[in-house]
């Protein structure tokens, strides 16, 4: 969820940046400037449980930790931590992820622990469903709508998406790329959600940010 922050402070601080990288963001269904039915396409994509779940933190976003935390209720699936959003590469680089840690296993459990720890510290309310509150609400602004941060090419925004991702369509991330023609979009063919973690992938995003060349 950490695309609704960078596009806040494109917005709003640009001038506090030197450049942004989007990786896979997650789409507010309900932004100005989107077509309905290419917004209603989209979602439409969504797994019925994720169509419920991101309609109740829209349109009644104070149900939204009751929704989501009631076992005869759809939950979001990231919050189910269901595989039903993995792509087929997704799944790939998991499996292939625990064959390499598997002599670090404990201690990579124990790290993650340790983060979840520090993430859901303020309570899963505050932690988790007003994150998905946040994304999912009522905007003041829309990104697809958003002025070139950088008029003078004093810095960069590029936007990385799979066109695989099973958890966040593609369709309007297109869209938003092509509307803001000052974003460098990147789409990988065969992508999941979780292809930074494919190769050299990450050093690839930064040396794009940083040095505008892979």
């Amino acid at each position: 969820m950490g695309g609704q922050v960078l596009w806040s402070i494109l917005k709003y601080i640009p001038h506090r940046i030197a450049g942004a990288a989007l990786i896979a963001p997650v789409v507010n269904y309900w932004w100005t400037g989107f077509p309905a039915n290419l917004s209603n396409a989209a979602l439409n994509q969504e797994f019925w449980n994720d169509w419920w779940a991101y309609g109740v933190c829209h349109h009644t976003p104070w149900l939204t930790c009751w929704w989501n935390t009631r076992k005869w209720f759809p939950s979001a699936s990231v919050l189910a931590l269901s595989s039903d959003v993995l792509s087929s590469q997704d799944k790939a680089l998991l499996n292939s992820s625990k064959r390499r840690a598997r002599k670090a296993y404990m201690a990579h459990v124990l790290v993650e622990y340790s983060e979840m720890a520090q993430v859901t510290k303020q309570g899963e309310y505050e932690s988790v469903h007003r994150d998905l509150i946040v994304g999912f609400g009522q905007w003041e602004f829309s990104p697809v709508e958003l002025e070139n941060p950088f008029p003078n090419n004093e810095g960069s925004v590029h936007v990385w998406h799979g066109d695989e991702d099973l958890l966040v369509p593609v369709l309007l991330q297109r869209y938003i790329a092509q509307q803001l023609p000052w974003i460098h979009y990147h789409e990988l063919p065969g992508a999941g959600h979780l292809f930074p973690e494919a190769g050299k992938m990450w050093d690839t995003i930064v040396k794009e940010v940083l040095l505008g060349k892979v």
